[in-house]
């Protein structure tokens, strides 16, 4: 079968954020079953799944639960849409359940298709608002470097990630981006809360050179999943909370990967005691069984479209889409019954911790360091506890290593990066850091053995 399915592969499926001709050169993995927090591919290997998919798969794989919910739902109601006055059961329960776990201030909820129509939702909002408060020019949105907020045109301008901005043709304008709290790739040596602070800082200065009149939202991501599990100093959050109550900015709390349990908290917002005005949402909402998406709104975003919104142009066909619903509301059900966020939050979390951070004592660990069930690992050369020269692929190399010894971790540049599903149980974290170990030890053999590429001239 693998031949056929990957030949079939080649000839038809452009695969998202894949070199296509590398792709096509090498041939796909084929992933045909999975349970719990394992995948199986075809020639019957069993991975353990440190990533949970794409960070979603948060009660793991083969709940019958949400199974049961899709199928009950699609010979009912499979399909109808929002628009024209129209509703139906799931989207408004799933709607009252999101609000009901939600920080006090937000009680509406917009549903889209994924996080990245969740974002463009979030700046269509955003000047929306803005326009309806009679402040038209409130048009700026300050983001940060090497976040990500998706890849449609607008959510690839909300994000600062170089490599899509160079593909990306004219980004949609009056959005800039500030400095990222990557303590470890940035601070140069910086006390860890003076870092954060002066990351803060940033936010300010930028505010003030653009004009306070002119700024509508700062977005960030509580911990950036997708730039490389980025865990901001303790003193980050307080001192932009800080800078945001000295003006009249709408804040735009990310938790398309932190949401439903990632920190150990229903919303990341809430573990770093932030209140927002817009929290996009999407992945762990429905465990990725199903595809769904949406923006909690805080009240004086929500009250001003309604009261004095008029129409509001913007919407998708799947909003609320009632199969969907139904799953993403037996999942939230399921993690509040079998109470999955108090687990990550007392044990899984801590006991990750305490494995995780063993590996900083390996040669090629600069840093280990994970929050809740995300976690991350700093690739450097031994030799010298510096970043190893690009073209080696070390973060490559050892994501390689690692599926082909039955785990999935995945490597941004250089820096490996897990995020489980919140199912996992301790013997299976024991496996995770075990293999992630014997992961490195065959990645540092094989770059020991690699000629040290030459160095590169620079012009002067």
């Amino acid at each position: 079968m693998t031949h056929d399915i990957q030949a079939l592969d080649r000839a038809h499926y452009l695969h998202p954020f894949s070199d296509f001709k590398a792709l096509s050169e090498e041939g796909s993995r084929v992933i045909v079953s999975a349970q719990g927090v394992y995948i199986v591919d075809d020639q019957g290997n069993r991975i353990l799944d440190a990533m949970a998919g794409l960070w979603c798969v948060n009660l793991g794989y083969g709940r019958e639960e949400l199974v049961d919910a899709a199928t009950r739902q699609l010979r009912e109601l499979p399909y109808y849409n929002s628009f024209f006055k129209t509703t139906h059961p799931p989207a408004v329960r799933l709607a009252e359940m999101l609000c009901r776990l939600a920080p006090a201030h937000i009680n509406r909820v917009f549903f889209t298709g994924s996080g990245s129509e969740a974002n463009d939702t979030v700046l269509r909002m955003v000047r929306r608002y803005w326009a309806l408060k009679g402040r038209p020019d409130k048009q700026l949105v300050i983001a940060r470097e090497n976040a990500y907020h998706g890849s449609t045109v607008a959510g690839m301008s909300l994000g600062g990630m170089a490599p899509m901005h160079a593909q990306g043709g004219p980004l949609v304008p009056g959005i800039c981006h500030i400095r990222q709290p990557y303590w470890f790739g940035e601070s140069n040596g910086q006390d860890p809360e003076a870092f954060g602070r002066d990351c803060a800082a940033a936010l300010e200065e930028r505010i003030l050179a653009l004009g306070e009149e002119r700024v509508a939202a700062f977005i960030a991501e509580p911990v950036q999943g997708a730039g490389g599990a980025i865990i901001p100093p303790e003193s980050y959050w307080p001192a932009v909370k800080a800078v945001l109550d000295k003006y009249d900015i709408l804040l735009v709390v990310d938790e398309v990967i932190c949401g439903f349990g990632r920190l150990g908290e229903w919303f990341g917002s809430m573990h770093y005691g932030l209140e927002p005005d817009l929290m996009p949402i999407a992945k762990g909402l429905s465990s990725g069984y199903l595809p769904i998406g949406g923006v909690l709104v805080g009240d004086r975003v929500a009250e001003t479209l309604i009261e004095e919104g008029g129409e509001f142009f913007h919407g998708f066909t799947y909003s609320g889409h009632p199969a969907c619903a139904a799953v993403a509301l037996k999942n939230l059900e399921l993690m509040e019954s079998e109470g999955i966020i108090e687990r990550v939050r007392n044990d899984l979390g801590p006991y990750l911790a305490r494995r995780w951070a063993e590996l900083a004592t390996h040669p090629l660990v600069g840093e280990a360091r994970s929050l809740g069930l995300i976690g991350a690992l700093e690739l450097v050369d031994p030799a010298t506890g510096e970043r190893f020269d690009k073209s080696l692929g070390a973060g490559n190399l050892c994501r390689d290593i690692c599926f082909a010894s039955g785990l999935v971790m995945r490597s941004v540049g250089d820096t490996m990066i897990i995020s489980p599903p919140l199912v996992i149980a301790h013997h299976e974290i024991d496996e995770l850091v075990d293999k992630a170990r014997a992961a490195l030890d065959e990645t540092a053999r094989r770059l020991a053995n690699t000629p040290t590429p030459p160095l590169q001239e620079t012009l002067a």
